[in-house]
Order: structure tokens, then C-alpha cells, then sequence
């Protein structure tokens, strides 16, 4: 049975006006990288919940999430403010399908972000895991804004750690930033972009695709890789799509 469970903030880092992180210390039980839980807060005598991945891997301490104040959200609204020693409500225990052992074998994996939708990728690549089954991992990360490229102290790490087998692209979509690809992340798998900017090919007999951020990157990205010959992943028919809605 779900539960909740009182943590405290021990930082609140604020990254733009809508962009922060925070670490908290709670006693959350266990999660599978990848999975989210569900941050609340009591305002105005109802408790008010949403959704969030962990970006920290297991057995971490703190607990860490990438959030974004949303406009008009309540608790998003109320997060950005919390101070270290604020409490913060998390949910116990942790759910969700967004992790490997819902992978079938493959020899390259791309993960595709938006926003925050990049947290489950830094807790599940930060485990032994992807590096003992995959050949190659490619992380996309697309946002509106350079300023909107965090973690970057993890991509540096990993690329240090993995060399050649880690590859991180990102897309900006507002400005030209160096680098980066501007656009989308649906058009440049279309047009090939995506491809020689890694210099990996994508191939229904090596490739796999994570996909998590806002719906319509979602669908677009789904519909393209759909029209290149990838099916979705499901338990009964393994695929190439394995996707999460994270808005």
C-alpha cells in the first residue's frame, strides 16, 4: 500500500527562473533506476501531489529532482520556494515501467529527453547495467535554451568514464548554441541529422529507443522512427520504442 513518507530539503538549486533542482533526505524505500515517485506538499489543508523521476540512482543519498515551475501549477509554485529544512512529502513505494529490465537486447541504445525528462536517464546511467548489456548509449537531450543544458558535470563524467561507447547530442531550440542541433528532435531523425552528427546508424536489428519528455515529442519522434521501420516495445511483442509521457 502506498504511503507517504516526510523527507527534508537540504538544498534547492536554482537553475533559471522556471529551472531548479532538489535534493532531499528521506527514508524512501528502495526504486529501480528509472522509475518516478511523488513529491506533495500541504497547502491550504489538502495534500498536492505530482509525479516526478528520481535522477539519482539506487541506494544514492540525497534523493534528487529535476523539476520545472509550471505556470498555474500549484506545487511546482510552492517547491521553488522551499528552503533547506523545509519538508517536502514523497511517496512510497516508488512505480513505474521506464526501466531496463523492460528493454529487449540490443547493441545501441538512444535515449531521448526533453526538459527534465533527461532525470530517469542520469539514474538509470549511472548503474552498472546499461554499460553490461549495451555496445553504445546515445543521450539526446533537446530543450529551448542553452541555459536549460544542466548536469552537465555528469555527461562530462560519463563521457570521461565510457569514451567512444557515450554519446550526447544536444538539440536548442530558440538559439544557436555550438554544437548543439536547433531544431527538433522528430526533424532530424527525418532528415538524417540526428545520424551523422553521431556518426551512429539507427537499425531495427541493433538499435533501441527510450523516449521520455513532453507528448508531443513523444508522438512526433515515435511517428518518425515508426516511418523508418520501428515498432513499439510491448511485453507480448518486444519492440524498439519504449516511451513515458513526463510533462
Amino acid at each position: 500500500m502506498a504511503q507517504w513518507v516526510e523527507g527534508t530539503i537540504i538544498a534547492n538549486e536554482r537553475w533559471s527562473e522556471n529551472l531548479f533542482s532538489l535534493k532531499v533526505e528521506a527514508e524512501a524505500g528502495d526504486f529501480i533506476a528509472g522509475q518516478f515517485t511523488s513529491l506533495a506538499l500541504d497547502i491550504d489543508g489538502e495534500r498536492v501531489a505530482r509525479p516526478y523521476s528520481y535522477l539519482t540512482s539506487p541506494g544514492q543519498q540525497p534523493l534528487e529532482f529535476f523539476l520545472y515551475r509550471a505556470i498555474g501549477g500549484a506545487l511546482s509554485n510552492a517547491l521553488i520556494e522551499k528552503r533547506p529544512g523545509d519538508k517536502v512529502w514523497i511517496k512510497t513505494p516508488a512505480n513505474g515501467f521506464f526501466v531496463l529490465r523492460e528493454i529487449p537486447p540490443c547493441e545501441d541504445m538512444w535515449m531521448f529527453a526533453t526538459g527534465t525528462g533527461i532525470s530517469p536517464y542520469f539514474s538509470i546511467l549511472n548503474i552498472d547495467e546499461p554499460w553490461q548489456r549495451f555496445k553504445r548509449i546515445v543521450l539526446v537531450h533537446a530543450v529551448r535554451l542553452k541555459i536549460d543544458l544542466r548536469y552537465r558535470e555528469i555527461v562530462d563524467a560519463l563521457r570521461e568514464k565510457y569514451g567512444e561507447r557515450f554519446v550526447f547530442q544536444a538539440f536548442v531550440s530558440r538559439e544557436e548554441v555550438s554544437g548543439a542541433i536547433r531544431g527538433r528532435i522528430p526533424g532530424a531523425i527525418e532528415d538524417g541529422e540526428l545520424e551523422r552528427r553521431t556518426g551512429i546508424a539507427m537499425s531495427p536489428d541493433q538499435s533501441h529507443f527510450m523516449l521520455c519528455g513532453n507528448p508531443g515529442m513523444v508522438k512526433d519522434t515515435t511517428e518518425a522512427l515508426r516511418a523508418r521501420g520501428f515498432t513499439k516495445n510491448r511485453r507480448r511483442t518486444p519492440g524498439h520504442i519504449t516511451i513515458e509521457n513526463y510533462w
